[in-house]
């Protein structure tokens, strides 16, 4: 029998690029099986030209929706009444909205009530009440291998200029103007460094010791776009070790059967 959880892919077309549609699907394919995949547009115009390119590679249905205003995103309402009709055909037990427009907030919220699991996808620049309105909330940009690549090839770039001494001070400065933050609604590091801190001071044993599972598990909860990959990490462990305020002890797991040489893994306060 098939235990796999089932999700709607909803995509905001209007609002997400076709360079992270590998990005999106691969996340919910960790999740369960994409039954539904929808993306709305209005595909009279030629800003969906990217997604029409790959609509059939994907297997994603395009569906139509006419700008009646200038100037105004058409498309929220046809997810919003299909997210409504999906999650009353009860179908599916989760719906991802892939989208950067806190529009869907409430939307989110809606589903969320209705014990359907929301997984958010947007960029960096979505509003933190639509991040907070999801189960999860995945940033597409930090999690995109080619816009990991072109960011790689930027600091690069960067760095030699400013260690370069044949600049002069004024060229110094713009170039530290380019570098400039990107606002974002990403929970930021030392938030999340303090919040481990305050999880293993409350939770752990009578040596210090917790599992780290656990407080991958807590982390997840409190902050919903929390995902090691954000900080440039494969896994929990990697990641925790980073911040070096913690000691991290490994031990065999005998229960494991289908894979003896498993390890589970340790965490403390340094003294």
């Amino acid at each position: 029998m098939d235990t796999e959880k089932r999700f709607a892919i909803l995509i905001d077309g209007d609002n997400i690029s076709a360079e992270y549609i590998k990005t999106i699907l691969d996340e919910i394919s960790n999740k369960g099986i994409a039954t539904y995949k929808r993306i709305y547009g209005d595909w009279t115009k030629p800003n969906l030209g990217k997604w029409k390119e790959i609509l059939l590679e994907y297997s994603i249905t395009p569906m139509q929706q006419y700008s009646y205003t200038v100037g105004k995103n058409a498309t929220d309402s046809a997810m919003i009444i299909d997210a409504m009709d999906i999650l009353y055909s009860g179908k599916v037990q989760g719906v991802c909205l892939a989208t950067s427009d806190s529009d869907f907030t409430k939307l989110a919220s809606r589903l969320r009530e209705s014990g359907m699991e929301v997984i958010g996808m947007g960029e960096e620049k979505t509003p933190r009440p639509f991040v907070a309105a999801c189960d999860e909330f995945k940033f597409v940009d930090k999690l995109s291998k080619k816009v990991e690549k072109v960011s790689t090839s930027h600091f690069d770039k960067s760095h030699k200029l400013a260690c370069s001494e044949n600049k002069d001070t004024n060229s110094l400065a713009t170039n530290a103007s380019k570098q400039k933050k990107v606002e974002t609604s990403q929970t930021d590091i030392d938030t999340i460094r303090q919040t481990i801190v305050a999880v293993i001071n409350d939770n752990s044993d009578d040596d210090g010791y917790m599992l780290v599972s656990d407080i991958g598990n807590i982390i997840s909860k409190r902050y919903v776009d929390f995902d090691v990959r954000n900080f440039g990490h494969k896994k929990m462990v990697p990641f925790l070790d980073s911040l070096s305020l913690f000691e991290i002890k490994k031990i065999k797991d005998v229960d494991n059967k289908k894979h003896p040489n498993a390890q589970i893994a340790y965490i403390k306060l340094k003294d």
